[in-house]
């Protein structure tokens, strides 16, 4: 027994000292975060968790912010941002143009295995209480549509509603403005659009606790299908002892250690509006790239710009990437 827990320790020193050299070339772990909502309400948020990843690590762990994913993504290709948490869809993004790679996934502070897309109204809005009401596409709303790398705010409603329904957004509105889901709710509370998109979390969790008065005065008018929950993703290139530092860090919070460092970590968490993170990797994204392939074909048979011959082609071309897609769904484990 004793020589089993000496060659333990032997093995946990040598693994320590080995992460703390190989982690010298790293000065700092730059947290990308997209600017959903207010930087001060973001920190309330995400500092406590940023602070104790810097404690566990031992690296010095900085917040980026940027005002859309497109930013985001960008800092991460160009080895600006090493850590992000995205949507599915700008997850897709990320790994294609930046490099990027899954390692964890949030589950929801609800118990929920995801969230979803909405369109809202204000609440003294007689005339939009249902889908059809956003559908009459007579050019008299002012709407309010996501970021284009966003899954709730631009890629789910337009697959689910208007490549679902053959329309394209501007020749329905008067207006469509691309925000994020908090100026979208603001936007619609305050009257300056008639409906726009968000999703369930940023009403009913932030907009509800940060901003009461303005929740007040929405009303949710369609609701998408169930939507995975984020993705947690990395730089690919990061070396291999930071991410096993970030991983073993993410995996364990608020679940591995004494109960009140549990209960503290799990409070944290929960003011985050987040469960603990589960590992996860590029293949939870598999769903996410058939449903934008299905949005393309879509727009492509909506098109009066192209051939018969050349929507046949594009079609016949995103048609064999969805059964590529399925085949690696098809592939992972069932259990």
């Amino acid at each position: 027994m004793k020589s089993w827990v000496k060659a333990l320790a032997t093995v946990a020193i040598a693994t320590a000292t080995a992460f703390s050299a190989m982690a010298e070339g790293v000065s700092q772990i730059n947290f990308g975060i997209l600017s959903v909502e207010s930087q001060q309400n973001l920190m309330k948020r995400w500092g406590p968790i940023l602070e104790d990843l810097e404690k566990q690590t031992g690296i010095p762990v900085k917040p980026r912010f940027a005002s859309d994913y497109a930013g985001i993504i960008e800092g991460m290709r160009f080895n600006k941002v090493d850590v992000v948490l995205y949507g599915n869809k700008s997850a897709i993004e990320a790994v294609d143009r930046a490099g990027a790679e899954v390692f964890a996934q949030i589950t929801e502070v609800t118990g929920a295995k995801g969230y979803y897309s909405i369109l809202v109204a204000h609440k003294s809005n007689d005339k939009i209480n249902s889908l059809d009401d956003v559908l009459k596409c007579d050019k008299s709303l002012d709407f309010g549509i996501g970021d284009p790398n966003s899954t709730s705010g631009f890629l789910v409603p337009t697959t689910f509603i208007f490549a679902a329904n053959g329309v394209e957004p501007r020749n329905c509105f008067k207006t469509v403005r691309n925000a994020s889901h908090e100026t979208n709710l603001l936007s619609v509370a305050n009257e300056q659009v008639d409906v726009a998109t968000a999703n369930n979390r940023a009403m009913y969790l932030r907009l509800k606790k940060n901003a009461p008065a303005q929740f007040a005065k929405l009303k949710e008018v369609w609701r998408s299908p169930l939507i995975p929950s984020d993705p947690l993703a990395w730089r690919k290139n990061l070396p291999h002892d930071v991410k096993a530092k970030i991983y073993h860090f993410f995996l364990t919070y608020g679940r591995l250690g004494d109960p009140e460092k549990v209960r503290r970590e799990r409070k944290i968490l929960a003011n985050a509006n987040f469960g603990p993170f589960t590992p996860s990797s590029d293949a939870q994204l598999y769903p996410v790239r058939e449903m934008a392939y299905n949005k393309e074909i879509n727009r492509v048979k909506a098109n009066n710009n192209l051939s018969a011959g050349e929507k046949q082609t594009r079609i016949a071309s995103f048609e064999q990437k969805i059964k590529e897609v399925r085949a690696l769904h098809e592939e992972l484990p069932k259990k």
